[in-house]
């Protein structure tokens, strides 16, 4: 054997074992942890504010929600600090495997919970749902599910049923929950990923039709669901017919103003908002904030999706651009929903304001993501053999928003 061919099968083999180790090039992304701090510190500000007096009259001690939420942000950072160094490339072989660990769960919580305010939602005193898990559980499996079926995604037996089926099974476990907010959630999650990773725009329009007509349906069979379009509707009418909840909200909205009342001096807290700390904390943010303060977090929210798409085009393969994107646009629409939910712009859902809302598992698994966003753009530089055939997500956008055609992503710098 010559001398050529040794250094040849040497460099390969210390090529295939870069690719595996796949080793990060590059530290955090800096301006994601500096948005999720700003965050963070304006949650506990404001919890504190918006908990205090329904914390002293649920619980007797006005400082329970807040002693509790921090106890949950300890463990959430500590789990991002893991999985955020944790190659995310693990998640291949641990997906089905936290899939069937989630499923169980949420029959678990339909079997063995206790029923409070019509629903079973929780284990432990309404602090741990599995719906928030299913989520998080849920971008994940789908980003590698679609990741290894990305040659096949255009044929619908082997695309779009499938990914139907594994949409129905979770979001008909937490729907039976009920939790409408959540399950609707987890299938507009799974169509914006179908749509990134690349599925066939037709397939994708059948997929919008039937969830469209599947949610007409389950509203029409759900007390609930009735009550909650119908407030909207009679709302967008005429704002002083609208739901209690939101005339409310307007309330503490139109209290607030320019620069709001003050940290601790918002009344409408004091004075019928429902539930302040968690589904209602946005209103006590415009109301003590005011518009400057509530634009502020508007921008902290829209600069994270900025971040975690910025992390979902530098990352080294379509599996982390789908796992960066799912979990940005994730955090993005759950603050959508809620703020909107609060200024009487969508039906009245439970979605928590991510990192702000009182609630140990959405604070939970809000930083989980975050974790994993964050080993994501530490692997930014990391090339693999893999990468070198996906499609940028830059390329994505390109196809379906410019000139529908399919374009040749350019070589990046590592």
């Amino acid at each position: 054997m010559g001398t050529g061919t040794l250094v040849k099968d040497r460099s390969n083999k210390l090529s295939r074992h870069r690719e595996k180790v796949a080793a990060p090039a590059r530290s955090f992304d800096m301006p994601l942890l500096l948005i999720i701090v700003a965050l963070l510190v304006l949650g506990l500000v404001m919890l504190y504010s918006a908990s205090w007096d329904f914390s002293l009259g649920a619980y007797g001690n006005p400082m329970q929600m807040f002693n509790r939420q921090v106890l949950w942000m300890i463990l959430g950072l500590f789990g991002a600090f893991i999985l955020s160094r944790l190659d995310y490339h693990h998640w291949r072989k641990l997906a089905i495997l936290a899939m069937a660990l989630t499923i169980l769960l949420l029959i678990s919580v339909l079997l063995l919970s206790e029923i409070r305010f019509n629903a079973k939602r929780a284990f432990i005193d309404g602090s741990v749902q599995p719906s928030e898990l299913a989520k998080l559980i849920s971008i994940i499996y789908l980003a590698v599910w679609l990741f290894s079926k990305r040659e096949h995604l255009k044929d619908i037996q082997l695309g779009l049923i499938p990914l139907g089926m594994i949409l129905g099974i979770v979001g008909g476990l937490i729907y039976l929950q009920p939790d409408l907010s959540a399950a609707g959630t987890v299938l507009l999650l799974g169509g914006l990923l179908f749509f990134l990773a690349g599925g066939d725009l037709k397939q994708l329009i059948l997929l919008m039709v039937v969830a469209v007509i599947g949610g007409w349906m389950v509203v029409q069979v759900s007390p609930t669901g009735t009550e909650r379009v119908n407030d909207f509707l009679n709302g967008i009418k005429d704002p002083t017919q609208a739901s209690y909840h939101v005339r409310r909200s307007f309330e503490a909205i139109v209290n607030g103003g320019i620069f709001g009342t003050g940290i601790g001096r918002g009344e409408t807290k004091l004075l019928g908002l429902p539930v302040p700390p968690t589904d209602s904390i946005f209103a006590v943010v415009a109301e003590e904030l005011g518009l400057v303060g509530s634009v502020t977090l508007i921008g902290l929210y829209a600069a994270l999706v900025w971040r975690g798409m910025v992390i979902a085009r530098r990352a080294p393969d379509m599996l982390g651009t789908l796992l960066a994107s799912g979990m940005a646009l994730w955090i993005g629409l759950e603050a959508l929903i809620n703020m909107s939910v609060m200024v009487g712009l969508m039906p009245f859902a439970g979605n928590a304001l991510p990192f702000i809302s009182a609630g140990g598992s959405n604070l939970v698994v809000s930083l989980a993501s975050i974790g994993i966003l964050l080993n994501i753009s530490r692997q930014s530089g990391v090339t693999t053999e893999e990468g070198n055939e996906w499609r940028s997500f830059g390329a994505v956008v390109d196809l379906r928003w410019r000139n529908r055609r399919r374009r040749v992503s350019r070589s990046r710098r590592s």
